[in-house]
């Protein structure tokens, strides 16, 4: 089966790549010439990962998968949220982003946050299918760690040894990371699917 993933983020595809079914051809958006950047325009995950994959299905004709994800943070009322890669500004850097994160918890006791992702799948038929995942943790006061992307250097999960996303190998922080959990529910769907 060939299924894109509507990313070029090539962490995300690393991750992504071995938890799907044998015989799964993963395709980027370079792979199908897709060089626009994709509109996210929604104001939830959910809205944002529908609107990707709709968007390749729509333009591409390829069955499709997005993602949107978002980290929570108890103290900020749930930002950043669904902005959060652009937190700090269209730009998008994570140094970023992760500098005015730690700058907005200065002051609170209360660093408890939760990272979550929501996956849209367009099927070959145009039905959407929907699969969520989240991951409780701490922000972190330093960044940690060396791997991972994004706020990963802050995260710090619940269900760990204390290292932050960041310290952790990715086939570790895929044993319980938000991603994960989503496209175990993907997975699950087109194992289901396919048999």
């Amino acid at each position: 089966m060939r299924l894109c993933f509507a990313s070029n983020n090539s962490h995300k595809l690393d991750e992504i790549r071995p938890l799907l079914p044998a015989g799964t051809e993963l395709l980027s958006l370079a792979d199908i010439g897709c060089q626009e950047e994709l509109p996210e325009t929604q104001d939830t995950l959910v809205g944002n990962a529908r609107q990707k994959a709709l968007y390749v299905w729509e333009h591409y004709g390829v069955p499709c998968f997005a993602d949107d994800t978002g980290l929570e943070v108890t103290s900020l009322h749930g930002a950043p949220g669904v902005y959060s890669a652009r937190y700090a500004g269209p730009q998008r850097l994570a140094a970023d982003n992760v500098a005015k994160l730690l700058q907005e918890l200065q002051g609170h006791s209360d660093r408890s946050a939760q990272f979550k992702t929501v996956v849209a799948l367009v099927l070959p038929d145009g039905t959407v299918h929907e699969f969520a995942g989240a991951v409780e943790g701490t922000v972190t006061e330093t960044p940690s760690g060396g791997g991972g992307f994004g706020y990963d250097p802050v995260f710090q999960p619940l269900e760990g040894d204390g290292r932050t996303f960041a310290e952790m190998t990715t086939e570790e922080k895929n044993q319980i990371s938000h991603r994960a959990r989503a496209v175990a529910g993907l997975v699950a769907f087109l194992n289901q699917a396919t048999s």
